[in-house]
C-alpha cells in the first residue's frame, strides 16, 4: 500500500501522463524530427520524447521532491533517501511514433526501496496513458487496477491454443536477440501472437484481457514498472521465464499472463530453450509446390 505521505500520487502521477500524452500527440499529428541514440542506424529518439521526459520530471520534482527519478532518456534524479523511485518512459513505442503508425504511450512507474532483508523494492503505483484513445490504465498496490475508472480483470483464458499472445522485438541488434525462435513455436501453439512495438500497453493489455499472456527479452525498468503492477493488480502473474521472480531492476526477460496459462507457457519456453521445436515446412519445398 502506499504510505500517507504518498497518498494520493496515482492520481497526480494520471494527471501528469495525461498532460505528457497529449504533448506527444500534438508532436505527433504535426510530424516530429528523428535522430538516433549514438552509434545505432536504428534505435531512434525523437524531439517528443526529450519534451515528454522533460515535462514528466519537472512535475516530478515539484510534487514528489523526495523521491527519486530514471527517465529513458536520461534524466537520473537523487533525493538522498533513495526510498521511492519513479520510472519515466516519456514515450514507449517511439519507432511507431516516428513512422506514424499510432501506438504509443506514456507510462510511469513508482517504486519502494528495499527494506530489511528484501533484495527487491516493492512496485506501488503504476499509470499508463495512451493518448491516440484517451485510455488510462492505473494501479496501485493492494488496490486494484483500473481503465478510465472503472476495474479491470485478466481473461479467463485456460489453455495456450486459445490464447491471443503479445511479444515485442527489439529495435536494435535484432541479430543478436533469439525471440524469433520462440515467436514462432508460440505462434504454433497459440490463437496467435500479435507485436504492436509498445511492451507498456502490451502489459496494460494483458491486465484487461484483451491479450492472455505477453514475454519479452531485455526490456529496462521503465518499459514494465507501470505495466507488471497492472497486471498484478487485475489478478495476472509476473515472472521470468523459468517462473522465478521477476526482478525490475535487472529485467532480462520477462512473462506476464492471466495466471491460468502460466505454467504451459513456463514449458513451452522449457522446450524451446532445449530445442524441443516444431519444424516449419521448407520455403524450397513450398515454391517448388507452388510453381510446379
Amino acid at each position: 500500500m502506499i504510505s500517507p505521505e504518498n497518498s494520493g500520487c496515482v492520481e497526480q502521477a494520471a494527471e501528469i501522463a495525461r498532460e505528457a500524452g497529449a504533448l506527444a500527440l500534438r508532436y505527433f499529428k504535426r510530424g516530429v524530427k528523428t535522430e538516433y541514440k549514438g552509434q545505432d542506424e536504428v534505435d531512434l529518439v525523437t524531439e517528443a520524447d526529450r519534451a515528454s521526459e522533460k515535462l514528466i520530471v519537472e512535475r516530478l520534482r515539484t510534487i514528489f521532491p523526495s523521491h527519486d527519478i530514471v527517465g529513458e532518456e536520461g534524466t537520473r534524479t537523487s533525493s538522498g533517501t533513495g526510498e521511492y523511485r519513479w520510472y519515466v518512459d516519456p514515450l514507449d513505442g517511439t519507432t511507431n511514433f516516428a513512422h506514424g503508425f499510432p501506438v504509443f504511450c506514456v507510462s510511469l512507474g513508482l517504486e519502494r526501496a528495499p527494506s530489511g532483508e528484501d533484495k527487491q523494492g516493492q512496485l506501488i503505483a503504476g499509470v499508463i496513458y495512451d493518448p491516440t484513445r484517451d485510455e488510462l490504465f492505473t494501479a496501485e498496490r493492494g488496490r486494484g487496477a483500473n481503465l478510465n475508472g472503472a476495474p479491470i480483470r485478466v481473461s479467463r483464458t485456460k489453455t495456450l491454443g486459445e490464447s491471443l499472445i503479445a511479444t515485442g522485438f527489439p529495435s536494435k541488434k535484432r541479430h543478436e536477440n533469439p525471440n524469433i525462435h520462440f515467436y514462432q513455436e508460440i505462434t504454433l501453439h497459440s490463437h496467435g501472437v500479435r507485436r504492436a512495438g509498445a511492451a507498456a500497453l502490451d502489459l496494460a493489455y494483458t491486465a484487461c484481457g484483451r491479450f492472455d499472456g505477453y514475454w519479452e527479452f531485455n526490456l529496462n525498468p521503465w518499459d514494465t514498472s507501470a505495466g507488471i503492477l497492472l497486471v498484478e493488480e487485475a489478478g495476472g502473474k509476473v515472472t521470468q521465464f523459468n517462473g522465478a521472480p521477476f526482478e525490475i531492476r535487472t529485467p532480462r526477460e520477462i512473462m506476464a499472463s492471466n495466471g491460468l496459462i502460466h505454467r504451459e507457457l513456463i514449458e513451452r519456453f522449457a522446450r524451446i530453450f532445449a530445442r524441443e521445436v516444431d519444424e516449419l515446412p521448407s520455403v524450397a519445398e513450398y515454391v517448388k509446390q507452388r510453381y510446379s
